[in-house]
């Protein structure tokens, strides 16, 4: 979870999700829905399937890998998860390379090459071998780690109180708001969406995406206009941000009429909402369902029976 996600984000799904999934057993045994349904507002999906399958390996070798190349193999392991996973739990000397370690390195060193680059990071992984305390190899890469996220930060390193400042050559330099060097990021690119908020009684109209869209896949979204036949546009509720990577969403929510439900679309119980996994932008907007007024309309029994209502 903690995988391109802050902490902070993360504590309260952690907890629900021990809770709901509290051994591999558990968690391997259930549908992949039930995951992803925990998992809603997390986003990186496939980080939820990949735990799911890796469960389901341990599961079936009877026990948790204890050697670096076993750990690598489980899906969604990379290198960092299987260096943390091998020195902390197992005292494997294993280094841990994440970005605050590559930080701590390209300012000790007073080293400017670029750690975006391959051959950067290939090369800092050696460092962080050569410093690696073989003898109590969880103990350092925590430290490496923690010394990182508090103490040599990204724009404000706290020099004053570093332990190692001595040794830092970027400090020696003056070079320590200059370093890590990173390649140019790429530009976020600004995209405006529209959905609208249809519902029947205490049903939501969603449409559930393909298992093979290549974008979470089997997640429930919220129709946009485009998608609704003889959609025609009413009041627009508010709008909200998301982003998601390089990508900055404007959503724009709205109420509207529509002659009948099309094909593809589902009602969804609003009970049922917390036990399906919505999209992140779906969730945002339907907590304008929480607004007391709605504007009915009226849909023909031609496709899906009875009458529905527009959140206002």
């Amino acid at each position: 979870m903690l995988q391109q996600t802050r902490a902070q984000a993360v504590i309260p799904y952690y907890q629900r999700f021990l809770q709901r999934f509290p051994d591999v057993e558990t968690l391997a045994a259930v549908r992949e829905t039930d995951v992803l349904a925990l998992w809603s507002g997390l986003g990186y999906y496939s980080r939820a399937r990949n735990l799911q399958r890796a469960a389901r390996a341990i599961v079936a070798a009877g026990a948790f890998p204890s050697q670096y190349e076993e750990i690598r193999e489980l899906p969604g392991v990379g290198p960092y998860t299987a260096a943390a996973v091998a020195s902390i739990a197992f005292a494997l000397p294993h280094a841990v390379l994440d970005g605050n370690v590559l930080r701590v390195i390209a300012r000790l060193r007073g080293d400017g090459a670029d750690v975006k680059s391959s051959k950067t990071r290939a090369r800092f992984q050696q460092i962080a071998d050569q410093w690696l305390d073989r003898g109590q190899p969880g103990v350092f890469n925590q430290a490496m780690m923690e010394l990182g996220a508090t103490i040599c930060l990204p724009r404000t390193p706290r020099c004053a109180t570093c332990p190692v400042a001595v040794f830092c050559e970027a400090r020696q330099t003056n070079q320590q708001y200059e370093l890590p060097v990173k390649s140019g990021t790429r530009p976020a690119e600004r995209i405006g969406l529209r959905v609208v908020i249809v519902t029947r009684k205490d049903s939501v109209l969603l449409r559930q995406r393909a298992a093979t869209e290549s974008l979470m896949a089997g997640f429930w979204e919220l129709p946009a206009p485009e998608d609704l036949p003889g959609w025609r546009d009413g009041e627009t509720l508010g709008t909200f941000r998301h982003t998601i990577t390089h990508h900055l969403y404007t959503i724009t929510v709205q109420t509207g009429s529509l002659p009948r439900a099309p094909q593809g679309f589902a009602w969804r119980s609003t009970r049922a909402l917390k036990s399906i996994p919505l999209t992140t932008i779906a969730r945002k907007a339907l907590k304008f369902l929480a607004e007391p007024s709605k504007t009915k309309i009226d849909l023909p029994q031609t496709g899906v029976a009875g009458s529905a209502t527009v959140s206002r």
